[in-house]
């Protein structure tokens, strides 16, 4: 990466395999701080690609729970924070400014592996008031991402719920996935696990930019096809649809996974909330900058004149006329490729759960 300058400020140079270009602050942090050439680093002088840290941490709980009306499940896990995919628009990079990081490079560099999940979830299963419901993983942050093939911690929560019949949706952009197929197709057959696979477009070269770690998109159908064969059952989330960018593979994204099993569909539109506005628009310039005033202009139509409308139902969905155009799209294409037709597809099973063994809790029956 070559040292540039504008006055004494730098500019954002993209690096090779990063979403985010440099660190701008926190939201919760006190002090400002800038980068400025101070004249002692060479034109020719290569910056240091920043290198991918994982801190292992004890955490305090690891199921969270929400009431949104708009999220359809009220569990979670997230075996990470932070994540090395490095998606630009990942609406959970505002997170790491509560743990005094930048939501820019120290989101995709700088992350936590919570290494007591399995033992805290076996814990919390075994309460006595505990109340099954369906928990979702991979809510935040990929529990697939590369990390994951050193430190298992995804694996090690799957095996618990295995154990215990606990119903999980899992989402996610890897597939790194079908390494646990062994414990998810006894799952499905018991109608206890479905999973989707985020498809945002199929053109390699826009998803490298996008998402620069992530699993290729040609790739990501296999996964599609190796879960519908092993009788999981599967869709496809086609997020975040970005105007003027990516919204015109939709319906490829669809016809596709349908074509490689995938029996659900959804689709989101782009969110940036916090910190994220400004990361995005950087992004823009960097890479599109002939199309970043077209595109901004089109989110803020479709968020009332803002760059992110937080309300609930519109959070997801927007407003206006390419919000219920993508809407109109998205339910033609459903019916044509023949998606989401059994809602039961959604539905898991919660009445098979049993308390982890060995924690004392007797049978009802």
């Amino acid at each position: 990466m070559k040292a540039e300058s504008e006055g004494a400020r730098a500019v954002p140079i993209s690096f090779k395999g990063r979403g985010a270009a440099h660190n701008p602050q926190g939201r919760f942090e006190r002090q400002a701080r800038e980068s400025f050439d101070d004249g002692w680093t060479n034109a020719g002088d290569e910056a240091a690609a920043p290198r991918t840290e994982v801190t292992l941490i004890r955490a305090r709980s690891i199921i969270s729970r929400n009431d949104s009306p708009d999220i359809p499940f009220t569990q979670s896990i997230n075996p990470y924070q932070g994540c090395e995919h490095g998606c630009i628009y990942c609406y959970a990079r505002p997170s790491h400014a509560y743990l005094g990081l930048s939501p820019g490079l120290d989101f995709e560099t700088k992350l936590f592996a919570k290494a007591n999940a399995a033992a805290l979830l076996r814990a919390e299963l075994s309460r006595p008031g505990y109340r099954c419901e369906v928990i979702s993983i991979g809510a935040n942050t990929d529990p697939y991402q590369p990390i994951e093939r050193k430190h298992g911690i995804t694996r090690a929560v799957l095996e618990v719920l295995a154990e215990c019949n606990h119903p999980l949706g899992i989402i996610t952009k890897s597939a790194l996935i079908e390494r646990d197929l062994d414990l998810l197709a006894p799952m499905a057959k018991k109608g206890l696990v479905h999973v989707f696979v985020s498809i945002g477009t199929l053109e390699r070269e826009l998803m490298r930019k996008l998402e620069p770690r992530t699993t290729a998109p040609e790739r990501r159908l296999e996964v599609l096809r190796a879960l519908s064969g092993a009788g999981v059952p599967c869709g496809v989330l086609v997020a975040p649809i970005i105007p003027f960018l990516n919204d015109r593979d939709l319906e490829t994204v669809l016809e596709h996974a349908a074509a490689q099993g995938a029996q659900m569909a959804g689709y989101q539109i782009l969110r940036l909330p916090y910190e994220l506005k400004d990361l995005f628009k950087d992004w823009l310039q960097r890479h599109y900058p002939l199309k970043a005033g077209h595109i901004m202009s089109q989110i803020r139509q479709m968020r009332g004149g803002r760059e992110n409308d937080p309300r609930f139902g519109a959070r997801m969905r927007g407003e206006g006329i390419f919000a219920e155009l993508q809407e109109q799209r998205f339910c033609l294409a459903c019916a044509r490729f023949g998606l989401n037709r059994d809602g039961r597809n959604h539905r898991l099973d919660t009445t098979h759960f049993l308390p982890p063994a060995g924690t004392g809790q007797l049978n009802l029956f």
